[in-house]
């Protein structure tokens, strides 16, 4: 049978809202009641009901998260941070796969799983403006770098910065003639604002922004990568050094490379950006552009939980820049400099 909070009262001698009281962690309960409790609850295993929780504050204690590609790393190291932030609050979360489609972003965005859902967290790639304008009533919080100036919570990195940091890194390095692969063919923000940061850290250090050597793609996977990389070699061009809209594609350009005799980073450095796993366990380790993953998750969920138990009072709707930072590797720095850097 199921132990309630009675039982937990009963067995610790203590009143069921005292129990209720540590299980709900709230601060006017003395350290040592507190233990007292928590052994009770342990003798017990105790475990706390919280669909009742939830359905008695008229909530499901679910929260929506919907993102392109399920199958891109970076978007899969989000998810895992979303779910270990809700998991903090007792919230569980609803994976949602758009594939960057509008169609499907508009679909989600205006509701069509409010029923059960608190809130949703929406990482758009196609969805426009006036799409929003119809928005279901549950919290929305936006993740990602496209700017709809709309009264929604959005939390983002600066990207223009952030690839302004690693342009500057190869600068440094003494590499002149930089590439940069995954521009996208057609709209996307995050390839503009990259393809921007990486054209003004050049013209700020008095190099030229060779746009010979930006490569356009459909999507950004590993092969889209190695093709970015072999159009720009079978061109006659060899750059000193590679900028990577995402780390699958310089670990796809990492490989084109290889296999054209070119040593990296002797030949040519490489710089991914995200971050991911597979970047750092490669024959060649990546150094990348790390945005704060965790912070982002969490930042995002406590937007959405913020409207909820915000009452009358609602926060004013924000934009907060979540923190990011260049992790070098050897891919720019070299294997034994790399590794220095690594255990620094």
């Amino acid at each position: 049978m199921r132990v309630s909070l009675k039982d937990v009262a009963a067995h610790a001698g203590v009143s069921i809202k005292t129990v209720s009281n540590v299980v709900n962690n709230y601060q006017h309960v003395t350290p040592a009641m507190r233990e007292r409790v928590q052994r009770s609850i342990d003798a017990l295993g105790y475990r706390p009901n919280l669909a009742a929780r939830h359905l008695r504050k008229g909530r499901t204690g679910i929260i929506a998260l919907a993102l392109p590609e399920l199958g891109n790393p970076y978007f899969a190291e989000l998810a895992a941070a979303v779910i270990d932030a809700a998991a903090a609050h007792d919230y569980i979360v609803l994976l949602d796969h758009t594939g960057g489609r509008r169609e499907q972003e508009v679909l989600v965005s205006q509701g069509f799983r409010a029923r059960v859902i608190d809130g949703l967290i929406l990482s758009p790639i196609e969805l426009e403006p006036e799409d929003l304008r119809d928005q279901a009533e549950v919290p929305l919080v936006l993740l990602g770098e496209r700017d709809y100036a709309l009264p929604y919570d959005h939390i983002a990195i600066d990207n223009v910065a952030a690839a302004r940091a690693a342009v500057r890194h190869l600068i440094d390095l003494g590499r002149r003639e930089i590439a940069f692969i995954g521009a996208r063919r057609g709209r996307s923000e995050p390839a503009q604002l990259r393809v921007r940061g990486w054209r003004e850290e050049l013209t700020a250090a008095g190099l030229p922004a060779d746009e010979g050597l930006v490569a356009a793609t459909d999507g950004w996977g590993h092969a889209d990568g190695a093709d970015a990389m072999a159009r720009i070699l079978e061109s006659g061009r060899q750059p000193d050094a590679v900028f990577a809209y995402n780390d699958p594609m310089a670990i796809g350009a990492m490989r084109v490379l290889h296999e054209r005799g070119l040593k990296v980073p002797e030949d040519i450095a490489v710089v991914g950006f995200d971050d991911v796993v597979e970047g750092r366990f490669g024959a060649v380790t990546l150094t990348s552009v790390s945005p704060d993953k965790d912070a982002i998750g969490r930042l995002a969920v406590e937007a959405v939980l913020a409207r909820l138990s915000g009452g009358g009072e609602l926060p004013e709707p924000r934009r907060v820049w979540a923190d990011y930072r260049l992790v070098q590797r050897e891919s720019t720095l070299g294997r034994a400099a790399g590794e220095r850097s690594a255990q620094g």
